[in-house]
């Protein structure tokens, strides 16, 4: 199958047992029909149900110039 966009043929990856078709050109990418809904489905499994507020107050920690953004394991569906 060719990009849509750039219409160079996309290459295919398998990220943890979800095959995503992705153009190298433009990065896009392209599910089959029921991947969008496996990622869903990780997705809301992953949630975690043990939430515990922050012990410090909002600010009392020094910023180091760039925001702290924990890794979700979506990231390594998407690289």
């Amino acid at each position: 199958m060719n990009c849509p966009n750039c219409k160079i043929p996309l290459v295919m990856s398998d990220r943890q047992g979800i095959e995503i078709d992705y153009c190298p050109e433009c990065r896009g990418i392209w599910l089959d029909r029921g991947e969008l809904d496996k990622i869903i489905e990780r997705s809301v499994n992953e949630q975690p149900n043990n939430f515990q507020p922050n012990q410090q107050p909002f600010g009392s920690q020094p910023q180091q110039g760039k925001e702290y953004r924990k890794k979700h394991w979506l990231n390594d569906l998407f690289d």
